[in-house]
C-alpha cells in the first residue's frame, strides 16, 4: 500500500503509530514498536512496547494501546496501525496481541496497517487474516 493512496484518517493513524514508537522502552532488545488505534468515537489512542528485566512482564505496543483505549471507556476498535523498527517487511503482531485484538472484533473484522518508521513499506491486513481460526470461549 502506498501512503499517498490512503485517506487522511489512515495516514494520521499511521503517523501516530510512528510517533508512539519513539516512546518505547526497550533497553534489552532495542526493538521499538508503536501502535495506534482509531475507535468508532473518532478518538485515536497510541502506545508503545515496554520491556522489563523479567521478560514475561514486558508488554507489546498493541496491547498497551488497546488497554489505554479500554481504560478510557472506548472498545469500538475500527483500525489499528503498528510501526516497528527495521527496513524489511513490516512486523506483524505477536500471537498474544492477535488474540487480544480479536477479542474486540466480535461483529466485524478490524483493519490493521503495518509499517516501518520510514513508512516506505505499508501492508494492509485484518485481524481475521492474521488469526483466522481464533479462540472464542463459546467454541469449547
Amino acid at each position: 500500500v502506498n501512503l499517498s493512496h490512503l485517506d487522511s484518517d489512515v495516514k494520521n493513524l499511521i503517523l501516530e503509530s510512528v510517533k508512539a514508537m519513539d516512546h518505547a522502552y526497550t533497553p534489552y532488545s532495542n526493538f521499538k514498536v508503536g501502535a495506534a488505534v482509531l475507535c468508532g468515537s473518532g478518538t485515536i489512542y497510541s502506545g508503545c512496547n515496554v520491556e522489563n528485566a523479567s521478560f514475561g512482564l514486558s508488554i507489546c505496543a498493541e496491547r498497551t494501546t488497546l488497554v489505554k483505549a479500554i481504560s478510557s471507556g472506548d472498545k469500538d476498535f475500527r483500525t489499528i496501525a503498528v510501526c516497528a523498527e527495521g527496513t524489511g517487511d513490516p512486523a506483524t503482531p505477536c500471537g498474544a496481541c492477535r488474540q487480544f485484538i480479536v477479542e474486540f472484533a466480535t461483529n466485524r473484522d478490524i483493519i490493521i496497517y503495518l509499517t516501518n518508521p520510514k513508512m516506505d513499506r505499508i501492508r494492509q491486513t485484518t485481524i481475521y487474516q492474521l488469526l483466522p481460526d481464533h479462540f472464542v470461549l463459546n467454541s469449547c
